[in-house]
């Protein structure tokens, strides 16, 4: 390709990908599809700006090198052992009905089981780039249905060694291809290659990350870093297994590195622009034209591709992983589409004869299309998931009949702790949560919690708050927090009741009731970290606390002034300005009394 070529073709994927992200974030639909539509409208079956999908397709992949080598990172051996039932038990069991139950259906359609089991693997796959940026805008990587959707899409990447290993066997038993024995030579040699990567990875890269620190050059740690992400990817392709998963071991490498962070960062910005380029090279890489001529094939296929893998998927999560529904319907349309590997499977599938011509494109495009719909069958697994809770009817639990001195409402960050302390003195309490996705996690970690919602009176008597001297109100829903206390204010005033703030007009609804203390979820943290602010730079810590506890008394006192007046927003904002200036003449006259330094160099 020319430079102007190449400055040609750059500009059409920047100017697509400007246009069409921002329209598909406002529509609500995500990046994702913005991005596939995108690769559509400029490939070559649609404005042909390029047409060279098949080498763009190449080029982008490294996105999805990078991304899984960034996810390494995350992963320490340590975690990755933790996570083994969500790799091996959930992965497993997709994977293998997947295969099974697709291959026996593609095999009505198509009467060569060779064929079948193929078309089976690929329909097993799924595409981690998609879940995983999916999952980045939804913001529930960390969420419970993320931790699996990426377990499951590992396992699928560790499989990929005995997967193109079988393809030539396939042949081979047809008398198409290399003996079998070859092809167990070239297995020993993918496992071969994964053992020296990860020893050698493990006694090379930290010290080549710190003789390359100790030079000072910026330029050359992060020619490093790509070095390190794109060879160990070069030599598991050598050894024919999945780049990604080359990728993925050299980050889980230098997971537990002094060097991660500084890694990371050099690393993102690259993952960021070819992980779009890659969208939009799947996007062309859809063949519209065969498309038109076989609409009703492809249609009922690519439905036919989350009929069967989303319930299989959905089960496995709800059995092996434990996950509520609505986290599990979320799940299966993560994942329920056919991935990135699969266009390497077909295409070894046709390599070895297995799959025709025709069978092979329109499979391709089936491929291409499922994940383009994965952003669409997210949201309406999450619309639904939503409805379905909306609908749940799941009885409040059996409170115990005894005779707690404290009733925790919330079980979240905050109420954890305080029952954590409770329960370390043997002080007797009961813990009511009212979403029950935290009850059943929480139980999961041997916490004795209850689910009901307590604001209701009922729940409040069984729960025996007559008999309770305190009621903690940590519950993270400031309409649910005062409701909870209005109600128990009302029918148990013998109970003190201390309640958790999110912000100061909460505090202010809180105070209307009179309870006995509202504590400001971030207030006593942020104090801390002021004060650990200032001593860093240079104030003594004596100096540091006093101004501290002068914010402290200072603010308490403003806010009790602007509770008088808290209906009024221009007296707010004007006794904001005025508590402002007090605050800094305060802090001016104390700097003036004590002679105490100011911090500065």
């Amino acid at each position: 390709m020319s430079p102007e070529g190449f400055i040609e073709t750059a500009l059409v994927f920047l100017v697509a990908a400007v246009i069409a992200v921002p329209v598909f974030n406002r529509l609500g639909l995500g990046a994702v599809l913005g991005f596939l539509v995108a690769g559509v409208v400029i490939g070559p079956d649609g404005l042909a700006f390029v047409t060279d999908s098949e080498d763009t397709l190449r080029v982008a992949e490294l996105g999805v090198v990078f991304l899984l080598f960034l996810l390494g990172l995350e992963l320490s051996p340590q975690r990755l052992w933790v996570m083994r039932r969500v790799v091996f038990g959930e992965g497993g069991a997709q994977l293998g009905i997947t295969i099974a139950v697709g291959a026996g259906l593609v095999y009505l359609v198509v009467p060569d089981w060779r064929a079948a089991l193929v078309l089976g693997i690929a329909l097993a796959q799924s595409s981690t780039a998609i879940a995983l940026q999916v999952l980045g805008e939804r913001k529930e990587v960390g969420a419970e249905h993320g931790q699996q959707a990426f377990g499951i899409s590992l396992f699928q990447d560790v499989m990929a060694i005995p997967v193109l290993a079988l393809i030539p066997l396939l042949a081979a038993g047809a008398g198409d291809a290399p003996s079998a024995g070859a092809e167990w030579i070239a297995f020993g040699k993918a496992v071969g290659t994964i053992v020296a990567v990860i020893i050698g990875g493990r006694l090379l890269l930290p010290p080549l990350f710190r003789a390359i620190s100790r030079a000072g050059s910026v330029e050359v740690f992060s020619a490093a870093a790509l070095l390190v992400v794109i060879g160990t990817a070069a030599i598991m392709q050598l050894a024919g297994l999945s780049v990604t998963l080359g990728a993925f071991l050299a980050g889980v490498l230098l997971a537990n590195s002094e060097f991660r962070h500084e890694i990371e960062s050099h690393i993102q910005p690259f993952k960021g622009l070819l992980l779009g380029l890659f969208f939009m090279a799947v996007g062309m890489s859809i063949d519209i034209d065969l498309i038109r001529q076989h609409p009703l094939v492809v249609a009922v296929a690519v439905l036919a591709v989350f009929a069967i893998k989303s319930p299989i998927i959905f089960a496995v999560g709800r059995t092996i992983g434990r996950l509520p529904t609505p986290q599990a319907l979320l799940l299966s349309a993560l994942i329920g589409q056919c991935g990135e590997f699969a266009f390497v499977v077909l295409s070894e599938g046709r390599k070895a004869g297995l799959l025709d011509e025709t069978t092979f494109g329109l499979s391709l495009a089936v491929v291409g299309v499922s994940m383009a719909l994965t952003p669409l069958a997210v949201l309406a697994a999450a619309a639904l998931g939503r409805g379905m809770a909306r609908r749940e009817t799941r009885p409040f639990d059996a409170m115990p009949d005894t005779d707690p001195r404290v009733i925790v409402a919330g079980f979240g960050r905050v109420g954890q702790i305080v029952a954590r302390v409770l329960s370390a003195q043997g002080i007797p309490h009961t813990v009511l949560e009212p979403k029950v996705e935290q009850v059943d996690f929480s139980r999961r970690f041997g916490a004795e919690i209850y689910f009901g919602d307590p604001s209701r009176p009922e729940l409040l008597r069984a729960a025996r708050a007559d008999r309770a001297q305190v009621l903690v109100v940590a519950i993270d829903d400031p309409e649910l927090s005062v409701r909870t206390a209005r109600i128990a204010k009302r029918l148990f005033p013998h109970l003190k009741i201390l309640t958790r703030a999110r912000n100061r007009q909460h505090v202010f609804k809180l105070m209307d009731l009179g309870v006995d203390c509202v504590v400001r979820e971030t207030f006593h943290s942020s104090l801390l970290l002021t004060r650990k602010t200032l001593e860093g730079l240079g104030v003594d810590e004596a100096t540091a606390a006093a101004r501290i506890e002068r914010f402290r008394e200072h603010d308490e006192a403003m806010l009790r002034e602007q509770y008088l007046i808290h209906d009024d927003e221009s007296a707010l904002i004007q006794s904001a300005a005025e508590a402002r200036a007090e605050l800094a003449r305060l802090f001016e006259g104390d700097r003036d009394a004590a002679g105490a330094p100011t911090g500065k160099s």
